[in-house]
């Protein structure tokens, strides 16, 4: 029995001219031989004339990689027109013309690709952006909102959370971080900023558990290592604080913040010249950066170099006007550079900006009771007092309270409101706080007390991190201003008082003075 045989030929349909070497532009194209690429695709498009929609695509990506945008718009807009009814090629016109920084323009467009696909998250969680560079955060949330609803993406948390930034609202940004962390528990950049959010609100334990996942993730993820060299520094632990940021400097040596907290556990060492050095490394990478300008200030302050001091604080000043904080120092500075009528103008000004920090009022009573005007140190010194109970209420004080402690009872006998002082010490410390009971009552026997008791504290950061917390688009958050003890520079060596001037109660002193100065004037 015979059986007949068949063969058939199958032969592979011819493609349209349009598409007949698409395979090869996208081999070519993920291979990232884009010279190639780019040869080939010119031959497509003289083949068709132009309107192979496929080889224009990744012509106008190509030159969107190499930087060339306005190109890929004009290119990204003759696909749009090759084929109008793509949300790709709109997407893309859209996204040519963010870059370009013409967000209202991407705005509009990115509506007209919405309308051809609503479902699409990527056009809203982009729409959401282009509100947020506007400044227009309540469409940017809703945006941003309604692409988690369509596709949860680390990308649309970290957006929504910066949102949150911008606008003050810390706690709001933490929850919608921890609601990215529970949906991505080991993307390291939300670990990171996380933690650093947490160390803002001096939160050290949650701070500390989150950076270090981040590192149990990531070992080498400098931004989270930065992060807890600072917490580390902040708690008086220099050396530890050190060997952190060596291993960041291997990572990146050009980091402002790097150098301006190796600078600033120098000066928690003492070895004030290292953190000069260190200081003016970090001004030259970021020059515009205020905390290191004010910790150069600070520096200056405790080596008694108060001419560099006003001139780093006048600076830091140009940069962050609202700072009371500031204007104090520079106070101190103009004080010891003997002008006194700029240094009460200064305390005004840091009086009127900062409401909760002692210390300004503390050393402006000090300038005007040296000047002998007692009545303006009174008032000072009143407010100085209605503050510290303030803090004390409500928070730890943000300052260095062992040494107010010792300016302020000096103060206090001096103005005779001793009894009044808010601050105790412990009694063992109590005749080393007395040494100013003998400053003089009148004009003719007063004393200085001198004019740096009470410095403010130095500022480190731990990613970049200022008191305004902003998180640039794809950086790694920026750590709180971690602060380290202050060193307050010593006072003046007319501001104390002999031993034996201290062992009469101040009431007693004064009648002595009276008697003394009424028999001289008989004699």
């Amino acid at each position: 029995m015979c059986h007949a045989l068949f063969c058939f030929t199958v032969t592979a349909p011819d493609l349209p001219i349009l598409e007949r070497k698409n395979w090869l532009i996208y081999l070519l194209y993920v291979r990232q031989d884009y010279e190639e690429c780019k040869a080939v695709i010119k031959e497509q498009l003289q083949e068709s004339q132009g309107l192979c929609e496929y080889a224009v695509y990744v012509q106008a990506l190509i030159f969107r990689l190499e930087g060339k945008i306005q190109e890929s718009l004009e290119l990204f807009q003759t696909c749009s027109i090759l084929n109008p009814r793509s949300a790709d090629n709109l997407k893309q016109v859209a996204r040519s013309l963010f870059l370009l920084g013409k967000h209202k323009a991407a705005i509009e467009v990115y509506n007209e690709a919405s309308k051809l696909d609503e479902k699409d998250w990527e056009i809203s969680h982009n729409l959401g952006v282009c509100y947020m560079y506007l400044k227009h955060f309540n469409k940017a949330r809703d945006q941003l909102n309604n692409a988690l609803e369509l596709n949860k993406h680390d990308l649309t948390y970290m957006m929504l959370g910066k949102i949150h930034l911008l606008e003050g609202e810390t706690d709001k940004a933490i929850e919608v971080y921890k609601k990215a962390v529970e949906f991505s528990p080991e993307n390291t950049e939300l670990l990171t900023t996380l933690g650093l959010l947490y160390l803002q609100l001096g939160d050290y334990q949650r701070a500390f558990e989150h950076l270090g996942n981040a590192l149990t993730y990531e070992p080498g993820n400098y931004k989270a290592t930065l992060a807890a060299g600072s917490m580390m520094q902040a708690h008086g632990d220099f050396d530890v604080a050190l060997s952190k940021y060596k291993v960041v400097a291997t990572a990146v040596p050009e980091s402002p913040p790097l150098w301006n907290n190796i600078g600033m556990c120098f000066y928690g060492k003492k070895k004030y010249v290292a953190a000069i050095s260190c200081l003016k490394r970090a001004n030259y990478l970021a020059p515009f950066d205020w905390k290191i300008l004010y910790n150069l200030g600070l520096v200056h302050l405790t080596m008694q170099q108060y001419a560099s001091a006003f001139h780093f604080l006048s600076a830091a000043i140009n940069f962050q006007p609202k700072m009371g904080e500031l204007y104090m120092l520079l106070a101190v500075a103009l004080t010891n550079l003997n002008d006194a009528e700029n240094a009460k103008r200064s305390y005004e000004q840091a009086a009127a900006l900062d409401k909760s920090n002692p210390l300004v009022n503390l050393n402006y009573a000090v300038l005007l009771y040296n000047q002998g005007d007692k009545k303006g140190a009174l008032c000072q010194y009143q407010e100085m007092e209605r503050k510290v109970n303030a803090l004390k209420e409500s928070s730890t004080p943000d300052f260095d309270p062992e040494k107010m402690v010792e300016v302020a009872q000096k103060m206090g006998v001096a103005l005779q409101v001793g009894e009044s002082l808010v601050w105790t010490k412990p009694s063992k410390e109590s005749k080393s706080k007395q040494k100013a009971a003998g400053s003089g009552k009148s004009s003719s026997s007063q004393q200085p007390l001198g004019s740096n008791q009470a410095l403010g504290q130095a500022m480190s950061s731990a990613a970049g991190y200022g008191k305004t917390m902003q998180l640039p688009t794809g950086a790694g958050a920026a750590a709180p201003a971690a602060k380290p003890p202050s060193l307050p520079l010593e006072p003046e060596s007319g501001s104390e008082a002999s031993p034996e001037e201290t062992s009469a109660p101040p009431e007693a002193e004064e009648e002595r003075k009276e008697k003394q100065q009424s028999q001289e004037a008989e004699e």
